[in-house]
């Protein structure tokens, strides 16, 4: 008999269109969870814990279960941080029965700049020293950078009262930014993260700014980290620059035993990086300066193109673009390919800045 603790938490959910609602749940949190749909529920399973979501008299019913309190807070933010950007403008409600107070998130690991240096013109790498290393060792890689301003003591943010990080507020208004993490060296108890640089003129690009001007003995803070590598003796990975440091993360932590092709779409040939690898990898660069017109959908044709001459039984790593991403899932569906054997993910959407 499983006498281990269950932590659980019940919330209501009132948005405009509770089904599609349920709908875009289960896009995202198929890359993420386990998912099962059925026509008026959805029930997600990580290794966080279980959130079954239920749709009844237009609202959307929750209920968490975690084996731990820590992992009740993380899975209660992370619904409650998605819902809220599902819901986008709209009208929209969210409540918990009896949450516990947090005053500063569980996963928020303080840290402290060591280096910042170009990898190549539009790459930038920060260091950072941190003082328990531990939970970023063994493969999840992206974590939420925070940064608050110059010259100020950093305040840092807990949980409000609809699960979401409430942000200090005014002079204390904190950037926050996802980010991969590069590599982690135990020995020095530093995380590597690549920043691209984006040379976009009137497009606010904090996270660029914060890795252009770091300084040794800046303050900042790391929230995470979350998402693991893919584990497969096959391995195609495709994505643009914003992917090329996850990417990158996956090429180093491959076992040598590991075959891996990999599609790179970069501005020109001064973006591309050395990919060291115990594996055996093959890459194919794409130069968004040489295309024509009529080839934006290049780097689309070229990862489709790749999946349908992969070896059976490939496991199919992409992350990019929105409207690239949903072409390439689309793609994946058409041909029946495993869902446990994809991740497609969309890092940044065309016409919008990232938060």
């Amino acid at each position: 008999m499983d006498t281990m603790q269950t932590y659980r938490l019940s919330g209501v959910a009132v948005p405009m269109d509770p089904r599609s609602m349920l709908d875009e749940i289960c896009e995202h949190f198929v890359e993420h969870s386990d998912v099962q749909r059925t026509e008026n529920s959805v029930f997600l399973k990580n290794d966080t814990g279980t959130a079954e979501i239920k749709l009844a008299d237009q609202r959307l019913l929750i209920e968490l279960a975690c084996p731990s309190e820590e992992a009740l807070h993380l899975t209660r933010n992370m619904i409650a941080e998605h819902l809220f950007y599902f819901a986008n403008e709209e009208p929209f409600e969210l409540s918990w029965v009896n949450a516990a107070e947090v005053s500063r998130l569980p996963n928020l690991h303080e840290a402290t700049v060591v280096s910042a240096e170009d990898v190549t013109p539009r790459m930038r790498r920060v260091k950072v020293a941190c003082q328990d290393i531990t939970p970023f060792i063994g493969g999840d890689v992206h974590v939420r950078v925070l940064v608050p301003p110059k010259g100020r003591s950093p305040v840092w943010p807990g949980l409000g009262d609809d699960g979401r990080i409430a942000w200090p507020k005014g002079e204390d208004e904190i950037t926050a930014r996802v980010y991969t993490i590069r590599a982690v060296d135990p020995e020095r108890r530093e995380l590597w993260m690549d920043f691209l640089q984006h040379p976009a003129p009137g497009v606010r690009t904090p996270g660029a700014d914060f890795a252009r001007d770091a300084q040794p003995g800046d303050r900042i803070a790391l929230i995470g980290p979350g998402g693991s590598l893919p584990k497969a003796d096959n391995l195609l990975l495709a994505g643009d620059e914003t992917a090329l440091p996850a990417i990158a993360r996956i090429a180093a932590e491959a076992p040598a035993e590991c075959c891996i092709k990999a599609i790179i779409e970069v501005e020109d040939e001064d973006e591309e990086q050395s990919l060291p690898s115990k594996a055996a990898i093959e890459v194919r660069w794409l130069h968004r300066k040489t295309y024509l017109e009529e080839e934006c959908d290049r780097f689309q044709r070229t990862v489709k193109s790749a999946i349908a001459t992969s070896t059976p039984g490939t496991y199919t790593w992409v992350a990019c673009e929105k409207t690239d991403a949903r072409a390439i899932r689309s793609y994946l569906r058409e041909r029946g390919q495993d869902r446990k054997s994809q991740c497609v993910a969309w890092y940044w959407e065309r016409g919008k800045a990232s938060h």
